[in-house]
């Protein structure tokens, strides 16, 4: 299965997490560790896929250029077995490889080349370099395992050291950071229903509602109270935003332009007084499906009006109607890296002035929606100033009716170190332990 996952990903350069959904639901699994299994496998390889390679060359005489897709996946896969997993024995790795490459329809010749790979790197793993150690051994972009042009425009901006620490980072799995659903369910009954069930909780440390699980592992479902939308899965970044829409008002309409599954929807939602309403515009059928599932779980599902339309489409028909719009803006994703290891593969550093197009149209769709001394909250999950500060920049040089304000003003004190000099919410996982974020509070005068 994680051979299939891998070879379809690097075929269609789509989104992994889509890739494994697809495959995973068309194959039951009767026990939930083999679920896991195949999740950590593929995550694995595309997180370490550069060392993978560097490895696979040690003890071949073949690129991993020229292998078949089959060969060149499951040689990923067992090599990540044996350098990077310390349960699974060798003799396993090896063997479940090797079936699986001659299952898939490869010759006798080239189960056996895979087979002797393995059993190479298994002999020789205690000499080998370890990127996890930093060790200078190792060709720079194997070493941080991200491509050289997003390593170069990283060490320009913030030199090599920082650059370092930050793929260090991207490179480790994220704790799973939920936020509490309040005023349904206080972050302290949460708590205690959680470390009743075995769980080690541990507090947000800049947005209130925020606590982590650091040790979990499995199905988010089964986590106490998920059924009845006592808590959302929201990494703590992502929930500073919604509140930088405030100081909300009663009986005001609020608008989420890129709703996407209600992440902040949801958030935006709960913050509101109890007359305000708020319009979720999301165009995708899969999303939008998934945000009513989300809305229902959560019990907003009455507070929150869907259309499934373009912000373009909404705009032409709503001038000036919300105190406040939020634009969470499609972009690049390389603040999320470690959440989504592919993220980096996927992206070519010509994709930014792709994006920075679609987020300033978005932002000229929203600003004729907001009403005059309203605000408009534009954030992205990048750390690259394409997408962020220039975007607003080239917005408010277009709009002399809008003024940047400071995020800091509109969150609590413990936000404060996340706001820097110009005002804009910033964050980034080598410094905060946090996903990279970018936000931006703008009012219309």
């Amino acid at each position: 299965m994680a051979i299939q996952i891998l070879g379809d990903w690097e075929e269609t350069v789509a989104s992994l997490d889509g890739v494994m959904d697809r495959h995973l639901s068309r194959t039951a699994m009767a026990d939930a560790r083999d679920r896991h299994l195949t999740m950590a496998l593929v995550y694995g390889v595309a997180r370490w896929r550069p060392y993978l390679d560097w490895v696979g060359a040690r003890f071949s005489r073949r690129p991993p250029s020229q292998l078949h897709p089959v060969v060149r996946q499951g040689l990923r896969i067992g090599l990540f077995q044996l350098l990077f997993l310390d349960r699974i024995p060798v003799s396993a790795a090896v063997n479940e490889t090797v079936q699986a490459v001659r299952g898939a329809g490869q010759p006798k010749w080239l189960s056996g080349f895979v087979n002797g790979v393995l059993r190479g790197a298994a002999r020789g793993a205690a000499d080998l370099p370890d990127p996890r150690r930093d060790d200078a051994a190792l060709p720079e972009a194997v070493r941080l395992g991200h491509p050289e042009w997003l390593i170069a425009r990283w060490q320009k901006r913030y030199g090599r050291e920082a650059t370092a620490a930050l793929c260090r980072i991207n490179n480790t799995e994220p704790r799973l950071c939920l936020r509490t659903n309040v005023p349904k369910d206080g972050t302290a009954e949460l708590v205690a229903t959680l470390e009743e069930a075995g769980w080690r909780v541990e507090q947000g440390r800049y947005a209130p509602g925020a606590f982590y699980l650091p040790d979990f592992q499995g199905e988010i479902r089964k986590i106490p109270g998920f059924t009845s939308g006592t808590f959302q899965v929201q990494d703590e970044a992502a929930q500073l935003v919604a509140p930088l829409l405030g100081p909300f008002r009663a009986g005001a309409a609020y608008l989420d332009g890129c709703a996407g599954l209600g992440g902040k929807t949801t958030h935006l939602a709960r913050l509101l007084p109890e007359e305000s309403r708020v319009l979720a515009v999301e165009p995708d059928e899969g999303r939008t499906r998934l945000l009513m599932e989300n809305l229902a779980r959560s019990g907003d599902d009455g507070r929150v009006e869907i259309r499934r339309a373009t912000l373009r489409e909404v705009a032409s028909e709503m001038q000036s109607r919300f105190a406040g719009v939020l634009i969470d803006a499609p972009c690049s994703g390389l603040g999320v890296i470690r959440r989504h290891p592919d993220i980096r593969w996927n992206r070519t550093e010509a994709d930014l002035e792709r994006y920075q197009a679609m987020q300033l149209e978005l932002l000229e769709s929203a600003a004729p929606l907001v009403q005059g001394g309203g605000i408009l909250v534009y954030a992205t999950c990048s750390l690259e100033p394409e997408e962020n500060e220039a975007v607003v920049e080239q917005f408010l040089a277009r709009h002399d009716d809008f003024i940047l304000t400071r995020a800091d003003d509109f969150l609590p004190p413990s936000a404060k170190p996340l706001i820097d000099a110009e005002g804009f919410l910033r964050t980034r996982p080598d410094l905060h332990d946090l996903d990279g974020f970018f936000a931006a509070r703008l009012q219309k005068t």
